[in-house]
């Protein structure tokens, strides 16, 4: 924290008259600084995600914040206004503004310090030091922690308080009004005690500094002792130490989460600890923030009498606390109110009004995965994500299998006798042989798998029988993945109808084990037979003759719009759907020329954004942060090896510039894969089964092609966005700005 926040970036004076203005003043000494790395670019970072939330607080506070990818270290400025500005707080303008930068890949330590100063904003004591603060060393060193807040107050010259201007004078009452909202409650700003300089007074001693890398922002039991409140002279609610009247306190466990992680998740905390104290419970809080959780401890969650969510995004794990009396609100609710919802969670219990039982609550696996909000679309989406996901492993390993038998023993080992029969040692032909038939039988469970875990997805484990038999009759009737597809669907909505039927209480104990299984595979098997088996049959034939009758420029488009495909959403649905549907033109047991083309395609398209975004980082590494020049590296290895996640980090910094890129020069690396007809019989494993591909050389011909168109176009249109100093508008004072952030980033 020592260097997260120095002099330079403390303005006591700040001028400007709304947030934008406020935020671009404050970025701008980051920028001085070295911290930020591009002044617009992190600007818009932080627009959006004020668009998500206001971030002013109640108190005279406003927490501009985000995560980006143009901060190049933590790094925490600090504005002060004397005529306040709106961050859309109900209590009015803000005078103390704090900006909060983080890099995109910060690490646990420096998010877990950035929460601590959050929670230390929720102290009276703490923001009434700043307003009333004469120099901005001292301001910092109150930020950092290496002063009190009574130190600062105390070592002031004698009528520097008066001095200090509007800034203090004009926060006086809202100091007390603070600090009734840390506890829980209101408060009149003349209640804080105001002395004769006009400025709010802090007890001696009352508070430690503002920061400590140590102070514990995990789930932290606060107990506390019920019995009459004595006021201080900083207004603030303390509790007195209750009697022993035998009687255990009221417990409530609550969990905070915001968009970003950062400051509202840990100052919703503070706010309900602080008025767990003054209400005299028993309060557990779980802070789901950017730098990770720790899960609240099973018993404490059981002891609880009831549970608040003070959240904005979706609570992680939720089921843990179902069943019980439940108060859910937004994040800023837990930091302006929270004395009022922890009556509404008392009023709750005292009704018997809880949330659904775990067992009603917990979902399928797929429901459990998102939100419950969610249109049936996004989740029939999610569950055939779910058996291709299950299904993926059994087509690498398969098809490597395959693919190896093909390499040592040629083509004619798929006609070789079962090695049961015939295993020789010492011929490698044998060995071949059983690499093949491992193979053989590790894709023969393709569809199954594909089929049980939609089912899976949709119903649990009771739909893993009838998906498993709609698959296997699937590929029995040649249905392929087409049948497999609709034998999962049909599987889970068999059981899901099961389930709705009221049975009798005899019944329910053996439905899971006897009569879902049962009733279920004998429908499904019936309609697959029977119904719907040979239309989908058909169907698949006709799209395996399809690609068998490909060639010239159908051939070359069809590998282009799968190169846009793996490139559009690199690893998510799109992505899924062209591999998917390659890897199904090869999971037989002699796979057409056309579809070995494919394959070959989608996976060169594949390897074209990591390997892009890794030239980029090297050749124009001034374009990209430190952090992105780091997963740069990573990035040669992952996209070596196909796999597409490693171009994400890049993608989710500056999406509007590296996603059309990659989409560019994979289209163009699926088209030339085609043209140059080089073959794959794989599914998975990038240059280290170069050997296995036909038309190597001219395969790593397309690759090197879709990698260059790539990286010329995302260094050209990043290095459009960088403006030249001599470019920036705003005269002299821009340009000193712009030549100071140069030196530490060329360092």
């Amino acid at each position: 924290m020592s260097d997260m926040i120095t002099a330079d970036l403390v303005d006591l004076d700040l001028s400007a008259d709304t947030k934008e203005a406020a935020a671009r003043a404050l970025a701008e000494r980051m920028v001085a600084q070295g911290r930020v790395t591009d002044l617009e670019g992190f600007l818009a970072d932080v627009a959006a995600r004020e668009a998500q939330m206001p971030t002013g607080l109640d108190g005279g506070i406003g927490i501009p914040h985000c995560r980006s990818a143009h901060v190049s270290e933590p790094t925490l400025a600090f504005g002060r206004s004397a005529a306040g500005i709106d961050f859309g707080a109900p209590d009015g303008p803000a005078d103390l503004i704090f900006l909060i930068a983080a890099p995109a890949g910060a690490d646990d330590a420096h998010l877990t310090i950035l929460s601590s100063l959050a929670r230390q904003l929720m102290n009276a004591d703490f923001t009434s030091a700043l307003r009333a603060v004469a120099d901005a060393e001292t301001a910092a060193a109150l930020i950092r922690g290496d002063e009190k807040p009574s130190a600062a107050r105390t070592a002031e010259p004698e009528g520097e308080g008066a001095g200090e201007g509007a800034a203090t004078t004009a926060s006086a009452g809202r100091t007390g009004a603070a600090e009734g909202a840390a506890a829980g409650r209101g408060a009149d700003g003349a209640e804080a005690g105001e002395g004769a300089d006009g400025g709010a007074k802090v007890a001696p001693g009352a508070a430690e500094g503002a920061v400590s890398a140590s102070q514990d922002t995990a789930a932290t039991p606060v107990a506390a002792s019920a019995g009459a409140a004595a006021v201080t002279t900083t207004g603030r609610a303390q509790s007195a130490s209750a009697p022993d009247s035998g009687e255990r306190p009221f417990r409530i466990v609550a969990v905070t989460s915001c968009p970003t992680g950062i400051a509202h998740t840990y100052m919703a905390a503070e706010s309900l600890e602080n008025a767990g104290r003054e209400a005299g419970v028993e309060l557990v809080v779980e802070t789901q923030g950017s730098a990770g959780f720790t899960r609240l401890d099973p018993e404490a969650i059981a002891a609880a009498d009831g549970v608040i969510f003070a959240h904005d995004v979706p609570v992680r794990d939720k089921d843990r606390f179902a069943g019980k009396p439940t108060v859910d609100v937004g994040v800023k609710a837990g930091i302006n109110r929270p004395a009022e919802l922890i009556g509404e969670v008392r009023e709750k219990a005292a009704r018997g009004e809880t949330s659904a039982p775990a067992s009603a609550s917990g979902g399928t696996p797929v429901e459990r995965a998102g939100d419950s909000t969610e249109g049936y679309g996004t989740k029939l989406r999610k569950w055939l994500m779910s058996g291709v996901s299950y299904m993926v492993p059994f087509v690498a390993a398969g098809g490597l299998l395959i693919a190896l038998g093909f390499a040592i023993g040629g083509y004619k080992i798929k006609s070789a006798p079962s090695v049961m029969d015939h295993f020789v040692w010492t011929q490698t032909d044998s060995w071949a042989a059983l690499m093949f038939q491992i193979g053989a039988v590790a894709f023969g469970f393709l569809v199954p798998v594909l089929a049980g875990y939609i089912a899976y997805g949709m119903a649990d484990r009771p739909g893993l029988v009838p998906g498993f038999v709609g698959g296997m009759i699937a590929s029995t009737i040649n249905a392929g993945f087409l049948g497999g597809l609709v034998a999962g669907l049909l599987a889970g909505g068999v059981v899901l109808a099961i389930q709705k039927i009221d049975i009798p209480a005899v019944l329910r104990g053996i439905m899971p084990v006897v009569v879902i299984p049962l009733i279920s595979a004998a429908i499904v098997g019936f309609l697959m037979f029977v119904v719907v088996g040979k239309p989908i049959a058909a169907a698949q034939k006709g799209m395996t003759d399809w690609l068998n009758g490909l060639s010239g420029s159908n051939a070359i488009l069809l590998g282009a719009l799968l190169g846009l495909m793996m490139c559009f959403d690199l690893g998510g649905p799109v992505n899924k759907v062209a591999y998917t549907f390659a890897t199904a033109g090869i999971a037989v047991a002699n796979p057409s020329d056309s579809a070995m083309k494919i394959m070959a395609a989608v996976m060169a398209a594949g390897m074209v954004p990591p390997l892009a975004m890794a030239l980029a980082t090297t050749v124009r590494g001034r374009l990209f942060t430190p952090t992105e020049r780091e997963n740069g590296k990573a990035a040669w290895v992952l996209g070596a090896s196909f796999i597409s996640e490693g171009a994400i980090p890049f993608a989710a910094a500056d999406p509007l510039r590296v996603i059309p890129s990659s989409m560019v020069g994979g289209a163009l690396t699926g088209a030339l894969s085609m043209a140059f007809g080089a073959t794959l019989r794989a599914p998975h494993g990038g240059i280290f089964v170069v050997p296995l591909i036909g038309n190597p050389f001219l395969y790593l011909v397309a690759i090197a092609a879709g990698v260059c168109a790539t990286t010329a176009l995302v260094v050209l249109l990043k290095g459009m966005r960088k403006q030249s100093p001599e470019s920036t508008p705003g005269g002299p004072a821009n340009t000193t700005t712009a030549k100071g952030a140069k030196q530490p980033v060329a360092a």
